[in-house]
């Protein structure tokens, strides 16, 4: 992206976007996002101001924070540490409110048609995530229901912090179709790009190839996660859980593992 179509936002002195201009910004690329295949989305090259985008990556929390997940084998998450933002640093957690900000929300509900959009301040599953050598994350639709706020998941946004990345490291996002036979797009998770999809019940996506990197380097990102309100219980079909997926060539073991997982659930 060029500088002028980059999401506006400001470090001092009250770390805001500029609403109008963040409206704008999404009515711009509303068209793309909706005529995106398998499902509706954006990829957003040069999408933060650089300081700002620097400063996040810089204060990646390199020791574990409290209350951190770490997922260290298995389809869903293999080598994987998912951090809080809440339990970051000031200067962190100041930032994660902003992507929770109505600017972000107007920007987000301009791109995408959806009206009416909410952030989640305890960031149930989003946050800061982290993968290391060897890790991967197995194909999936995410979970719909935020139980704890009674609200549908309906926009995800992931913005990679990754300097320097190369195309043998692998860490691609795939976006698969509905019915798991194709992977119709791959996304390096290169510095500063961002991707932003519709959180639908077929929004089949994930990094399912082991990572390559050299030890000490890591697939790191932000997920964002916005919802709209609901009544006590989701449409028929949609689920309060992560479903997730083999692809064709995945071996039969993990298949019978994941149709008898989701049996069981």
């Amino acid at each position: 992206m060029s500088a002028d179509t980059r999401l506006p936002i400001s470090l001092h002195p009250e770390l805001q976007f500029d609403y109008e201009a963040s409206a704008a910004l999404g009515s711009s690329l509303a068209d793309t996002y909706s005529q995106a295949l398998p499902f509706p989305h954006v990829v957003i090259d040069d999408f933060l101001a650089h300081d700002l985008i620097e400063s996040i990556r810089a204060g990646f929390p390199e020791d574990q924070t409290r209350h951190e997940m770490q997922y260290e084998r298995g389809y869903k998450g293999h080598h994987k540490r998912q951090i809080n933002p809440n339990q970051c640093a000031p200067h962190l957690v100041k930032i994660f409110n902003a992507f929770n900000s109505a600017p972000m929300l107007q920007f987000l509900e301009k791109l995408s048609g959806i009206q009416g959009l909410m952030p989640d301040p305890y960031f149930q599953g989003g946050g800061l995530h982290e993968t290391k050598t060897g890790g991967f994350l197995g194909v999936h639709s995410d979970f719909r229901l935020n139980k704890s706020l009674n609200v549908v998941r309906r926009i995800n946004v992931i913005i990679y912090l990754n300097i320097d990345w190369r195309e043998e490291y692998g860490g691609h996002l795939e976006l698969w179709d509905t019915g798991m036979k194709r992977c119709l797009k791959r996304v390096l998770p290169e510095y500063n790009r961002c991707v932003i999809f519709n959180t639908d019940k077929d929004s089949n996506h994930g990094h399912p190839e082991p990572l390559t990197t050299p030890d000490g380097v890591f697939r790191r990102s932000i997920a964002l996660y916005y919802y709209t309100a609901t009544a006590t219980e989701l449409p028929s079909g949609d689920r309060n859980k992560t479903h997730y997926k083999p692809r064709p060539k995945d071996r039969f073991s993990l298949k019978y593992y994941l149709r008898k997982f989701r049996k069981t659930k």
